[in-house]
């Protein structure tokens, strides 16, 4: 089913799920649940008040393409968890300007605006937009839009940077250039901490490895996620958190992260390999440099990055 937005953050090749349910980000089992029975009974066939057989039949593919893959997604613990952690690191290249984004919507925008109680002003712009969501059909996808562009804002908000975005895109003044001073003197005063986050890293990215290697992909993305706790940008761990997602056929959260790996560090072997992989999943077509043997050395190359020998 096509999904003509190209609105927050289905700007990124994502779903935002969140958006589709028409709840809030932090939202729990109890109201995901709730919300998705009553947008059911709206859209479901059997319950469904069309006015004609055209309208029940788009009624029926919203719910069945749209709403149920979106519940399926947010209504499991583990795999909502998996998820907001992608759009959050979504929110956070927004933020610090590594990915590229424009506000169209007046929800998103007056959000933006807000300089206080901004959890209070996200509720009160996301409720109406998603009581009439799905009231008509035509404006669904309107709806959804909307409603996907005031999460990303309010997810830029979770990452403490919007208000220097949205203020200073062009000019960097000296209240900007005194707190780049004062982070850099922080860095300077406390470099004993630099090699403790290093050496996590490292172990978490090997243990990654040895899990991808034997397709233990659950674990992958476990000992990733961890990781990036410590290094939000890591490129290396996106690159493997996009591999663990790619060999799951979750094709939109695999291309999330390995693109997000090559705009953190483009020379990183391993984004540079993962980006390989998917570039050769989405147009199988195109022809691998190389012979068998040459992919066989390659993947060894890969696999011996941290530690020699492939295990």
């Amino acid at each position: 089913m096509a999904f003509p937005i190209q609105q927050g953050l289905f700007q990124f090749d994502i779903i935002d799920h969140y958006a589709v349910l028409g709840v809030p980000l932090d939202a729990d089992f109890k109201e995901i649940r709730q919300r998705y029975l009553k947008i059911a009974y709206r859209l479901h066939p059997d319950t469904c008040r069309a006015k004609n057989n055209v309208e029940k039949e788009r009624a029926g593919q919203l719910f069945s393409k749209l709403v149920n893959p979106a519940y399926e997604q947010l209504s499991r613990e583990q795999s909502r968890i998996e998820y907001r952690l992608i759009i959050s690191q979504i929110g956070k290249g927004v933020a610090q300007d590594t990915i590229n984004t424009t506000i169209i919507t007046e929800p998103a925008k007056k959000l933006a605006q807000v300089n206080k109680n901004v959890e209070t002003a996200y509720q009160k712009l996301l409720q109406p937009l998603a009581v009439d969501e799905y009231l008509i059909l035509d404006g669904v996808y309107q709806k959804i839009a909307q409603i996907s562009e005031l999460n990303l804002v309010y997810l830029m908000f979770s990452e403490g940077q919007t208000q220097k975005k949205l203020t200073t895109p062009a000019y960097v003044g000296a209240a900007a250039m005194a707190t780049s001073s004062t982070q850099a003197t922080t860095i300077t005063q406390e470099p004993s901490k630099i090699p403790d986050v290093e050496t996590g890293i490292t172990s978490y990215i090997r243990r990654a490895q040895d899990s991808l290697s034997m397709g233990n992909y659950a674990q992958v993305i476990l000992e990733i996620r961890d990781a990036l706790k410590l290094e939000p940008n890591d490129s290396t761990s996106h690159a493997l958190l996009g591999l663990a997602y790619l060999r799951q056929d979750q094709t939109s959260m695999a291309r999330v992260h390995i693109n997000q790996a090559i705009k953190a560090n483009p020379q990183d072997p391993i984004a540079i390999e993962s980006k390989k992989e998917l570039d050769q999943l989405l147009n199988p077509n195109i022809e691998m440099l190389g012979s068998k043997s040459k992919n066989a050395k390659g993947q060894k190359n890969f696999w011996t990055l941290f530690n020699g020998k492939k295990k």
